[in-house]
């Protein structure tokens, strides 16, 4: 993370500073500040920002104008921090291009807390780039397309959550996510004590694909640190 460059944009230093506080002490050493949408627009030209923290109300322009400059720029996750609570200020800001909206007052943790999900996120989308649309792995047969799944050449019912788990887990296989990191990439929120629906989830899944779910050989779990996906062994991916 310390590498990655952030840019706040906002007119009141207090916020500005508690942010960067924070943040510094998350690892995030590459912080710009920016107390004006023209401020920001000069900094954007110069660096090649990660991620940027918008105000929306600030003193030379609109943030939602400015967020559209911003995205003629740089394709970089915008996350909205603002007073303006309305839903329709919030679906304003998601449509023009914001991938957050946090309101005033907030809580600097969780400011962190969401900018650590969208580099995540960009993280995990960087190995998505490779994700297949079939996978042939022994008696299991996965159809992204089709969104079909079969086991032992017969088609078996998959609810649409489950077979996205399911999907998400082949495309990285063998690497270790935590309940919440499944969480947040399926249903799209930052786990707060969801666990417990990932974990029924997994024991569905389990349930069918399986050879004895009591025993899984497939969707490993390792105990306190969370599950990773096992090809079986008799086949390979296609």
């Amino acid at each position: 993370m310390q590498n990655k460059k952030i840019l706040i944009v906002d007119d009141e230093i207090g916020i500005i500073q508690m942010l960067e506080t924070v943040l510094r002490k998350e690892g995030y050493t590459m912080i710009r500040r920016a107390l004006t949408g023209e401020e920001a627009l000069r900094a954007l030209r110069i660096t090649d920002f990660d991620l940027i923290v918008l105000d929306v109300m600030l003193p030379d322009t609109d943030g939602f104008q400015l967020c559209q400059q911003i995205r003629a720029q740089t394709n970089a996750p915008i996350l909205f921090l603002t007073a303006r609570t309305s839903d329709l200020d919030k679906l304003t800001g998601l449509s023009i291009g914001g991938d957050d909206y946090i309101t005033k007052p907030f809580n600097p943790l969780e400011v962190v807390a969401r900018i650590n999900v969208q580099f995540r996120r960009m993280m995990l989308s960087q190995v998505n780039s490779q994700k297949k649309d079939v996978y042939q792995m022994g008696h299991l047969r996965l159809d992204r397309k089709a969104a079909q799944l079969w086991i032992h050449g017969e088609e078996v019912n998959c609810p649409a959550k489950e077979l996205e788990l399911l999907f998400f887990l082949a495309d990285h296989p063998n690497q270790v996510f935590t309940a919440g990191q499944l969480y947040e990439q399926i249903w799209g929120y930052e786990s707060v004590g969801d666990e417990k629906t990932v974990a029924i989830h997994i024991m569905r899944l389990r349930k069918k694909i399986e050879e004895n779910p009591k025993m899984p050989t497939i969707i490993v779990n390792l105990r306190s640190i969370g599950y990773k996906f096992v090809p079986p062994a008799s086949g390979e991916l296609l």
